[in-house]
C-alpha cells in the first residue's frame, strides 16, 4: 500500500508539471496523441501508454518544465562518434517511456508511474536555465535522452529553440518509435538523432513494448529527413545475439545507408535481467565483423574500453587509415581535415565535424577519468 501511495503522490506531482501539448489531434470521443508510434487514443481522465501524457478537461497535457536527469556527458557516451568528437553534451531527461525493456539501464526514471520502485525525481527548470548551464559547462551540444524523449518532445523543442539560438547543436537519443508528426516538429531544431535498434526479431521486440516495424519505419523517416543518424544495438546474451538476427539487422541498416555508424555495445545485468550474464568481448567482436560483412563502413564496439582493438576507432573507408583513435569516451588522436576528409587519400568521411580540428579535445590515458559523465543534479 505504501508503494501505491508513493506512486499516486508522484503522479500528482508530475501532473502539475505539464502544459497543453500540440502533438495531438481530436478523434471520436478522445484525443489521438501522435508523439510516438503507439498513437494512443486517450479518453477524458485517461493516460497514454507512456503514463505521462494524459487528457484533462478535453486537453492533452504533456510533461513540461522539469528534468529528472541532468549531466554533462562526453558526446561519445550518447554514443555519437561522428558528431563533434571530444565535445561535451549537456544531456537532460524527464520521466516515463513508451517501452518497458526488462534490461533498461535508466529504469529508475523511464519506468516512473509504471513500476512502483521507479522513484526518479522531477526538478523544476526553465529552458533558459538549461542553456545557461550548458554554456557554463562548456558544452557544444544539448541532448534529450535518459528516458524516451519522443514522449516529451514539446518540452525538448522549447529547450532546443533556446539552445539553437545560443549556437549549440541539438540532438535526440531515442528508441526510434517515432511518428512523422513528431519528427516534423523536431526537425528544425535538431541536427543528430541516435536510435536504439534493439534486435531484429518482431516477437522479441513486442515483449519490449512495440512491433519491430515501428522502429524500422522510424529509422527510415529520420534518415529521409537528412538528420545525422547513428544506430546502437545493445548485445544481450540470449535475446538478440544470434548471428542470423545480427546479419538481418546489419543488412537492413546497410540498405538504408552504408554510411550510418553502427555501435554494438555490451550489456551488463540490470533491472529485471539481473541474472543474465554480461556480454563477452568475443561476442562484441563477432558482431562487429558481421556488420562489416554486411557492408557497413563505420562499425564500433563499445562499453569495453581498451578491449576491442580497432573497433573503438574511426577509420577511412577509402584507404583504411585510422582517423580518430579512442579509448572509451576519450579521443586519443584526431586526424580529419577541417572539411572532414582523410588527410591521406582525401576521402570525405560523413558526419558533423568541427570546423577547426585544433579545437578537438584529445588526451592520453591519464585523461580518461576527466571524460567521465558529470551529474549536475542528484
Amino acid at each position: 500500500m505504501n508503494k501505491q501511495v508513493a506512486n499516486l503522490a508522484q503522479a500528482y506531482q508530475l501532473d502539475q508539471l505539464t502544459e497543453v501539448g500540440y502533438l495531438v489531434r481530436p478523434e471520436g470521443h478522445g484525443l489521438r496523441c501522435v508523439a510516438c508510434g503507439h498513437r494512443c487514443l486517450i479518453g477524458e481522465g485517461k493516460r497514454g501508454i507512456c503514463k505521462v501524457r494524459f487528457v484533462r478537461h478535453g486537453q492533452l497535457r504533456v510533461p513540461w518544465g522539469y528534468v529528472a536527469g541532468l549531466q554533462s556527458d562526453p558526446v561519445e557516451k550518447k554514443p555519437f562518434f561522428h558528431v563533434l568528437p571530444g565535445s561535451d553534451a549537456l544531456t537532460f531527461g524527464m520521466l516515463g517511456c513508451d517501452l518497458h525493456c526488462a534490461y533498461c539501464q535508466n529504469w529508475f526514471t523511464s519506468q516512473a508511474l509504471r513500476d512502483y520502485d521507479a522513484k526518479g525525481q522531477a526538478r523544476p527548470v526553465t529552458p533558459e536555465q538549461l542553456v545557461a548551464l550548458a554554456q557554463r559547462e562548456g558544452a557544444r551540444l544539448v541532448v534529450s535522452s535518459y528516458n524516451e524523449p519522443l514522449i516529451t518532445a514539446e518540452w525538448a523543442v522549447a529547450v532546443f529553440q533556446q539552445a539553437q539560438a545560443a549556437g549549440l547543436l541539438c540532438a535526440f537519443v531515442s528508441n526510434g518509435n517515432a511518428t512523422e508528426e513528431a519528427l516534423d516538429c523536431l526537425q528544425p531544431w535538431i541536427r543528430a538523432y541516435k536510435i536504439d535498434l534493439k534486435g531484429f526479431d518482431d516477437r522479441h521486440y513486442r515483449t519490449l513494448g512495440c512491433p519491430l516495424k515501428n522502429i524500422l519505419d522510424g529509422i527510415r523517416m529520420v534518415h529521409a529527413r537528412g538528420l545525422w543518424l547513428e544506430i546502437v544495438t545493445l548485445l544481450v546474451p540470449g535475446f538478440n545475439d544470434n548471428e542470423r538476427e545480427l546479419r538481418e539487422l546489419t543488412q537492413f541498416i546497410a540498405s538504408i545507408s552504408r554510411d550510418i555508424p553502427w555501435h554494438v555495445t555490451a550489456f551488463h545485468s540490470d533491472y529485471k535481467m539481473s541474472t543474465t550474464p554480461d556480454t563477452e568481448v568475443a561476442a562484441l567482436l563477432r558482431a562487429a565483423e558481421i556488420g562489416v560483412e554486411a557492408g557497413l563502413r563505420y562499425v564500433y564496439a563499445g562499453n569495453r574500453p581498451g578491449q576491442v582493438g580497432e573497433w573503438e576507432n574511426t577509420r577511412c573507408h577509402g584507404c583504411g587509415a585510422t582517423l580518430i583513435q579512442r579509448y572509451g569516451y576519450l579521443v586519443r588522436s584526431y586526424r580529419l581535415t577541417a572539411d572532414g576528409r582523410c588527410p591521406r587519400c582525401a576521402t570525405s568521411i560523413p558526419g558533423l565535424w568541427p570546423r577547426d580540428p585544433s579545437h578537438v579535445r584529445v588526451g592520453g590515458p591519464e585523461a580518461y577519468y576527466t571524460r567521465l559523465p558529470r551529474a549536475l543534479v542528484r
